[in-house]
């Protein structure tokens, strides 16, 4: 893989973030549309049925396409056979989800459950080659290309959804919105990227990527098993409402921060990897990646977590009140995630999936005592425990690096704190905003004004170093003076 410059690297996060931004962007106000018009039964519903597709898309999604991005001189045999590889698999696993489809939905004692299970699984194929397409796209930085590609799917596919349930559609139409972006990003990737698979297959290239690849997919497989466990246990015990506000109120600081975490990460791997042999370039970048992605997710985890109550009445309507408890704990939990993927995505670059695999298992079973200790303490103490599982998952993740990169635990959170600290000043002050007896038309915008306000006069008041950096790196992006 050649070398990656500066200018390059900066000019695919930029559009990586238009990517990650503009879409999710969209997606939000579609899921808003969608969640004024539909039930939080419904929204529950998708939620198991998402469990199952989550785990089957892993196989097809990962291992081997990290694999691909990683290794240095990977070429059309090695994309063709994985390609090959993948549509076996898919066809395995469709054919496993329609036979026992009737069971899950006995399982979870909801009829309904057979057919939006079976229809959404037919993402499975489309998913694998969109997997293809973007190690294509990430290992050449044709970012620009995922962006339009992103924009263009999420218009269709969210136009379908919300004129299905306004329809009367229920759960299809949510259904129906996520099968049609899939085929949608396809269909436009394979009219703007130029790979294509060839007719070649080789199971030599294939156990190659898998001795490096199986650990990372059976890492991801035990990660979508811990993280979907919760929604599991909720969809079994509680009703699907009950579902429905857990899973709404995880759904917005996730976004925000998959937006902007996922857009620096996603760049970010082979970045590190073409770095891969000098460790002290990865610690700096590594570091930077730190250090920018806490200065922009701190103060919006913080500011959501503050503005919660008149956001959801404002937003998604008296009805889905209950669900902001968990985004206040949701919002704490993915505040860290900078921490867990940076230190993650530079043990994958360096080649060390294998202890990549050993912190996920270290990380699971810490994180299953915490979920059979919160069990018999109610669905607020599930969602709590993600809480403290996120805590101890940053010192796991960042522990070995301390060694690969001497780049130190108690280093990281030294990063981090100055960004820490002024979100919490700030999200102090826009907390008192609550006690104000005006109306949230009002009180929203005020206080997400003077959030922004604050935070960003006590960075340049203190002159964060973070903030300066993404100043200059904005002046030199819109100048196009950015040095290799």
């Amino acid at each position: 893989m050649k070398s990656q410059t500066k200018k390059k690297v900066l000019s695919s996060l930029l559009w990586k973030m238009l990517e990650r931004n503009g879409t999710q962007g969209i997606q939000l106000l579609v899921q808003i549309v969608l969640a004024r018009i539909l039930l939080p039964e419904v929204f529950g519903t998708l939620a198991v049925l998402t469990v199952f597709i989550s785990f089957a898309r892993v196989f097809v999604e990962y291992g081997f396409n990290t694999a691909l991005i990683q290794k240095k001189n990977a070429d059309d045999l090695d994309f063709s056979s994985v390609f090959y590889l993948n549509g076996f698999i898919v066809i395995l696993l469709y054919s496993l989800i329609y036979i026992f489809a009737p069971w899950i939905s006995e399982f979870f004692k909801n009829e309904s459950l057979v057919w939006p299970l079976r229809g959404l699984a037919l993402i499975l194929p489309f998913g694998a080659i969109n997997a293809i397409q973007n190690v294509y796209v990430a290992r050449n930085m044709m970012f620009k290309n995922l962006f339009f590609s992103s924009l263009g799917a999420i218009i269709i596919s969210g136009t379908v959804g919300i004129v299905s349930a306004y329809f009367g559609a229920g759960v299809w139409a949510l259904v129906a919105q996520q099968l049609v972006n899939q085929i949608s990003i396809s269909l436009i990737l394979w009219f703007t990227v130029k790979w294509r698979p060839k007719l070649i297959f080789s199971w030599e290239r294939v156990k190659g990527l898998f001795s490096y690849g199986w650990k990372l997919l059976v890492s991801q497989l035990l990660n979508i098993l811990y993280m979907d466990i919760r929604t599991l246990i909720i969809g079994k015990r509680y009703d699907s409402s009950t579902l429905g506000y857990y899973n709404k109120g995880e759904q917005f600081p996730k976004v925000i921060v998959t937006s902007l975490d996922g857009s620096i990460q996603a760049v970010m791997l082979p970045a590190l990897s073409a770095h891969q042999d000098n460790r002290k370039k990865v610690k700096d970048m590594v570091r930077r990646a730190i250090m920018t992605s806490s200065f922009l997710i701190f103060p919006m985890m913080i500011g959501l977590a503050v503005v919660a109550e008149p956001l959801v009445r404002v937003v998604l309507t008296e009805k889905w009140m209950k669900s902001v408890p968990f985004l206040q704990m949701f919002c704490i939990a993915h505040a860290l995630r900078p921490i867990h993927t940076a230190n993650l995505q530079a043990i994958n670059a360096v080649g060390r999936s294998d202890i990549f695999l050993k912190l996920e298992v270290i990380k699971k079973i810490i994180g299953l005592t915490i979920v059979l200790i919160s069990i018999p303490f109610g669905v607020y103490a599930l969602a709590f425990g993600m809480v403290i599982s996120g805590l101890i998952s940053s010192f796991v993740n960042a522990y070995p690096n301390k060694k690969l990169l001497n780049y130190s635990y108690k280093e990281q959170w030294g990063d981090i704190m100055p960004s820490l600290l002024i979100s919490l000043l700030m999200g102090g002050i826009v907390y008192c905003f609550n006690f104000l007896k005006i109306d949230d038309l009002i009180l929203l915008p005020l206080q997400i004004i003077t959030g922004v306000i604050i935070y960003f006069s006590s960075a340049k008041l203190f002159k964060l170093e973070c903030f300066n950096y993404l100043l200059e790196t904005m002046k030199e992006l819109i100048s196009g003076k950015i040095k290799k």
